[in-house]
């Protein structure tokens, strides 16, 4: 299993090359798969507000790209004094490749700042499995 600690650097080394020339707002991610590899992305903006990309899609992409599929655990790394937790489209991106009980852990330049659970951010939520075929 991949450490916490790679996965800190990680979304703090991509977290810097985050394209924000309008909201000045970088966010890194970085996800670790059940196969120990880890797969990073950070926010993206386009003049055209709709088409941005959050640093988690980013991530999710990378991973899908090299042949993962399933999320182990997930750190977003963003300053600010607000803690810098997933939209509501990425968790719901997230679910797609993630169990409830998946760790997101929440980070800033100073460390971790707070640990979180998928279901503790997408209570109740639709997935995979509510498609499943009998």
């Amino acid at each position: 299993m991949t450490s916490l600690d790679a996965l800190f650097e990680a979304a703090r080394d991509v977290q810097a090359r985050a394209y924000a020339p309008y909201s000045r707002f970088k966010v890194g991610a970085a996800i670790a798969t059940e196969s120990g590899r880890i797969f990073a992305g950070c926010n993206v903006e386009n003049a055209a507000y709709p088409v941005g990309t959050c640093a988690e899609a980013g991530a999710v992409a990378a991973m899908v790209a090299a042949g993962e599929s399933r999320i182990a655990a997930m750190l977003v790394f963003g300053e600010g004094d607000q803690l810098v937790t997933p939209c509501g489209a990425c968790r719901q991106r997230i679910r797609e490749f993630a169990e409830p009980q998946t760790p997101l852990h929440v980070a800033g330049p100073d460390g971790i700042r707070a640990d979180f659970t998928l279901e503790s951010l997408l209570p109740f939520s639709f997935g995979p499995d509510n498609l499943a075929r009998s």
